[in-house]
């Protein structure tokens, strides 16, 4: 518990979190009234988001016995809950609290670093995620990456055949 707990510090809080402050120290750009819709839509997206992540966490040390850091990886494949729409919802939730941050803000410069972050993600889960998950569980994993989407969730969950 205590490496998930490192890693959700270390990864999603300073991504999502600590570089986004950095940036913009939660300073409003120039909002204007008929900005209060993209306002709630920010916060449902942060909320949300965040949510999403602590899900998923709570899924690696439940599920698969280990973190979904890559020095203290799970023992076994986590495919259930919210796992069971999207192959990787905690990078989705990250990107989705920060383009709520930039819509809680109105401050777009922070959309140069989600663009970042879906671009060093992406690559990440390529070059490195999917082939390494591809070698401790093989013929399940192939299954599980036919049947659910990296980044678009299904409308219904999946189940193994």
């Amino acid at each position: 518990m205590g490496g998930a707990a490192l890693w959700f510090v270390l990864a999603p809080c300073v991504v999502a979190g600590l570089v986004p402050w950095l940036i913009t120290r939660w300073r409003p750009g120039d909002i204007g009234v008929w900005w209060l819709p993209m306002q709630v839509l920010g916060g449902v997206l942060i909320v949300a988001g965040s949510a999403v992540i602590v899900h998923a966490f709570a899924r690696f040390v439940s599920e698969g016995r280990g973190t979904p850091a890559p020095i203290a990886p799970p023992e076994r494949l986590v495919v259930g809950g919210l796992y069971r729409y999207v192959r990787n919802p905690m990078y989705v939730a990250v990107v989705a609290v920060i383009v709520g941050q930039i819509l809680q803000l109105a401050r777009f410069d922070l959309l140069w670093y989600a663009a970042a972050v879906v671009l060093s993600v992406t690559a990440f889960v390529v070059l490195y995620e999917e082939p390494e998950l591809s070698h401790p569980f093989g013929p399940e994993y192939a299954a599980y990456r036919q049947g659910v989407g990296r980044w678009l969730p299904r409308l219904r969950p999946w189940r193994p055949s």
